[in-house]
C-alpha cells in the first residue's frame, strides 16, 4: 500500500497526567501546537482538523490491584476512545497530542474498534524506553502510563474500564526497549509479544527491526497505529520527559522510523505522548515531536527547512 497523499488529519489534545508519576504531561497539547503542529502537516498538502482537547468525567470504577487515579485515568480513556472513533469513522487519521502515555488505553481502543469494523487485523508499533505491560497485579508504582499495553492485550485486572476488541500479543511490537520491569518480561515472553531493545537496534539496525516489522503488517493486510513516547529518543535529544532513559534512539534513527511508518500508507493513527514542556529546554523535545510527526506524514530530509544562519 502506497503512502497516502493529501490526508485528512484530525488532531485530538488529551491532556491527562494523571497515569505518570509527576505533573507537567498535561501542558503537552497546548506545547505541541505552540511547536506548529498543525502548520506542519498542512505544509505537507494535508486537511488538519484541530479538534480540542477531551474533557473527561470521572467514573467510578474498581481494578483488581494496585493503580493510582483509575477513576479520572478511565474517564479519560473512554471520551479519547469516543473522540477517536468518531473521527476515525468519519475518514481522519487520528493524531493524539499527550499527555502522558495512559491516553493509549482509548486512543488503541478505537484503533481496534475501527479495524473490528472493517474486519481488518490491527498491529501496534510502540516506539518506547518501556513496554508499559505491567498490570494493577504486577506494576510496583501503580501508575497507570505503564499498563495500556497490558490491558489492550486482554490482560485481567482492569474491571469494566472500556470495551474494546484485543489485539494478539504478537501484533504488539515494542521498539527502543532499555528499562522493562521483570514482571513485564514474564509476561511478555509468556504472550508472545514483539520486543526490540536497543541492543536489538545497536546490532541489526533501526532499518533492519523496520523492515521486518512492517512487513509482517503487509503481510496481513493490516491497519497500524504508532504510539511514540518521546521516550524512545535519546534524552540528550529530547531532554523534555518524565521518565528518562539513556540510550535511546538518536535524530536520524527517529526519523527514519517514522519515515518508514509514512511510506506504508498503513497507519491510521498516532499518538505522541509523555512530553513535560516543563522539563524541556526551550521547546526542544515539542518541536522535534513535531518533525517526526512530519515524518510520519511524508516530509523528507531534504524537505526540511534550513536555520537562519
Amino acid at each position: 500500500m502506497p503512502q497516502r497523499k493529501g490526508q485528512s488529519i484530525a488532531l485530538i489534545g488529551a491532556p491527562i497526567e494523571e497515569g505518570a508519576g509527576r505533573q507537567g504531561c498535561s501542558m503537552g497539547p497546548k506545547a505541541l501546537r505552540v511547536a506548529g503542529i498543525q502548520d506542519a502537516l498542512t505544509a505537507l498538502g494535508h486537511d488538519v482538523a484541530d479538534n480540542g482537547d477531551v474533557s473527561p468525567r470521572a467514573v467510578e470504577i474498581a481494578f483488581d490491584g494496585t493503580a493510582n487515579n483509575p477513576e479520572i485515568v478511565t474517564g479519560f480513556a473512554r471520551e479519547i476512545a469516543k473522540a477517536g472513533e468518531t473521527a476515525l469513522n468519519d475518514g481522519y487519521t487520528a493524531v493524539y497530542l499527550g499527555g502522558d502515555h495512559a491516553l493509549s488505553f482509548g486512543s488503541v481502543a478505537a484503533a481496534l474498534r475501527r479495524a473490528d469494523a472493517l474486519r481488518r487485523a490491527l498491529h501496534v508499533l510502540w516506539l518506547d524506553a518501556h513496554a508499559d505491560f505491567n498490570t494493577p497485579q504486577t506494576s510496583a508504582s501503580g501508575n497507570m502510563h505503564g499498563m495500556p499495553a497490558a490491558f489492550f492485550c486482554g490482560e485481567p485486572g482492569f474491571g469494566e474500564m472500556l470495551e474494546c476488541p484485543k489485539l494478539p500479543a504478537a501484533r504488539y511490537h515494542l521498539v527502543g526497549a532499555r528499562s522493562i520491569d521483570p514482571a513485564e518480561v514474564v509476561l511478555l515472553e509468556e504472550r508472545g509479544a514483539d520486543v526490540n531493545d536497543m541492543g536489538e537496534i545497536d546490532d541489526k539496525g533501526i532499518g533492519a527491526v523496520m523492515r521486518r516489522i512492517l512487513g509482517e503488517v503487509e503481510r496481513d493486510d493490516a491497519l497500524l497505529h504508532v504510539s511514540f513516547d518521546i521516550d524512545f529518543v535519546d534524552p540528550d535529544t529530547a531532554p523534555g520527559v518524565g521518565t528518562t532513559v539513556p540510550g535511546g534512539a538518536t535524530f536520524r534513527e527517529a526519523h527514519l522510523a517514522m519515515e518508514m511508518i509514512g511510506k506504508t500508507g498503513r497507519m491510521i493513527s498516532l499518538d505522541l505522548v509523555e512530553l513535560n514542556p516543563f522539563l524541556d529546554d526551550r521547546g526542544k523535545s515539542a518541536r522535534l515531536m513535531v518533525e517526526l510527526a512530519a515524518s510520519a506524514f511524508g516530509r523528507r530530509i531534504f524537505d526540511r527547512p534550513t536555520q537562519a544562519a
